[in-house]
C-alpha cells in the first residue's frame, strides 16, 4: 500500500512539473540550418534544411508559421505538422518581415528592396528603394520601414484598403536621423533608432508627424548609441533599455523621462519582460555571457541571478506556465527556470547550438 501511494505521489509531482502541451517551442539551431521543436518539456523533432539560420527569425499568425533566413529565404510552414509548405528567396540577405492579413512584407538588405508576397509566398510586388531596409512594421493598412542608407522612414499605404491582394504605394516619407537601423511600434507610434544621431525618432502614424527625442542617462549624459530595439522592454509605465558599454539597465517612464539606472553584474545585451510585466530577465555579453539576472519591475531591484554552462543567446517567457526558457548556445541545451519558486527546473537536450526561442500556441490554430 505504501509503495502504491509513493508511486501515485511521484506521478503527481512529475505531472505537475510537465509543461503545458498547448505551447510548442521552435528553437533556432543557428549553425545547422535547422529548427528544434520542444513539446511537453522534451525535444520531439527537428525541421531540417531551413537555409542559413545564423540570425533566423520565426513568427506565427493563426495556422501559419513563417521564418526568414540570413540568406534571404522566407519559408512558410505548418506549426502542427512541422512541414514546409512554401518558400521564396527575396534576396541574398533579408533582415526582417511582417505578416499582414493577406500578405507578407520582407525588408531586404542585399538588393535594397521591400518584397510584398501573398500569404503562400507568391510575389506581388518588389519596391526598390536603393537602400538597405530595416525596422519593418505594420499599422492598420500601412507598412512602415526605415531606409538605412537614405536616412528616411517610408510609409506605404494599401490602395485596396485590405480588400483582396494589397496594392502598396508610397504615402509619406520622413527625413530622419543618420543611419536608422532598427525600430519598434507601440499603438500608433513608430520609434526608430539611429547609429550616428544621439537620439531616436518618433512618428505619430495617425497625425503623420515626426519628432526627435534625445535620450540621456545618469548625470544627464547622452546615450551614445541606442541598442537594437529588440533588446528593449516596454511596460505600461516604464521602458527598460540596456546601457551600451555600462553595467546598467536604464529605466525611463513612458514619456522617456529618465528614472534611474539599475546596476547589473555585467554589460547587458537583452531584456525580456514577463507576460504579467512583474519581472525583467537580463542577459549579458563578455565574461558574463553565461549569466541571467532577474529584476523586480516594481522595486527595480535584482532578485535572482542564474549562471549556466555556456553563452546565453536568448530567453523567452512562457505565456501559460511559470517558466523562463533559456537558450544556452555552446552547451547545446535549453534550460528551464521555474519562475514561481526561482530555481533551475530542467535541462532540455538534443539541441544543436540554440539561439532564438519562439513559441507557438496550439489553440491559436484556426
Amino acid at each position: 500500500m505504501r509503495s502504491i501511494l509513493s508511486l501515485l505521489l511521484l506521478g503527481s509531482i512529475l505531472f505537475a512539473g510537465t509543461p503545458s502541451a498547448s505551447e510548442k517551442l521552435f528553437v533556432v539551431e543557428r549553425e545547422s540550418a535547422s529548427i528544434a521543436i520542444i513539446n511537453k518539456g522534451l525535444t520531439k523533432s527537428h525541421m531540417e534544411n531551413m537555409h542559413n539560420m545564423n540570425h533566423g527569425i520565426i513568427k506565427f499568425d493563426g495556422a501559419d508559421g513563417y521564418l526568414i533566413s540570413r540568406d534571404g529565404y522566407v519559408v512558410r510552414f505548418d506549426p502542427v505538422t512541422e512541414k514546409t509548405l512554401n518558400e521564396y528567396k527575396t534576396s541574398k540577405s533579408a533582415i526582417g518581415f511582417v505578416i499582414g492579413e493577406n500578405y507578407v512584407a520582407v525588408a531586404n538588405y542585399d538588393d535594397k528592396s521591400v518584397d510584398i508576397l501573398t500569404r503562400d509566398l507568391k510575389p506581388i510586388d518588389k519596391i526598390v528603394t536603393g537602400s538597405k531596409n530595416v525596422g519593418i512594421k505594420i499599422y492598420k493598412d500601412m507598412v512602415i520601414f526605415a531606409q538605412m542608407d537614405s536616412d528616411k522612414v517610408t510609409v506605404l499605404k494599401d490602395e485596396n484598403k485590405g480588400k483582396g491582394l494589397p496594392k502598396f504605394k508610397i504615402f509619406k516619407e520622413f527625413k530622419v536621423g543618420q543611419m536608422p537601423f532598427d525600430a519598434m511600434i507601440k499603438d500608433n507610434t513608430y520609434i526608430v533608432g539611429f547609429f550616428l544621431t544621439k537620439a531616436f525618432g518618433v512618428i505619430d502614424l495617425d497625425k503623420m508627424e515626426f519628432s526627435e527625442i534625445k535620450v540621456t542617462a545618469k548625470d544627464n549624459k547622452p546615450v551614445l548609441k541606442v541598442p537594437h530595439f529588440g533588446f528593449w522592454s516596454l511596460s505600461e509605465d516604464k521602458t527598460f533599455i540596456p546601457a551600451v558599454g555600462d553595467n546598467a539597465v536604464m529605466v525611463y517612464d513612458n514619456k522617456f523621462n529618465f528614472i534611474k539606472n539599475i546596476e547589473m553584474q555585467g554589460l547587458p545585451v537583452f531584456t525580456a519582460l514577463s507576460p504579467d510585466k512583474k519581472y525583467l530577465a537580463v542577459t549579458f555579453s563578455g565574461k558574463d555571457f553565461p549569466t541571467i539576472q532577474i529584476v523586480d519591475t516594481k522595486t527595480l531591484k535584482i532578485i535572482e541571478t542564474f549562471k549556466f554552462n555556456g553563452k546565453v543567446l536568448h530567453v523567452r517567457w512562457s505565456n501559460v506556465d511559470d517558466y523562463l526558457y533559456v537558450s544556452v548556445n555552446d552547451a547545446n541545451q535549453v534550460n528551464v527556470i521555474n519562475t514561481k519558486e526561482w530555481f533551475l527546473e530542467r535541462e532540455i537536450f538534443q539541441i544543436k547550438a540554440p539561439s532564438g526561442i519562439f513559441i507557438y500556441h496550439l489553440n491559436d490554430k484556426k
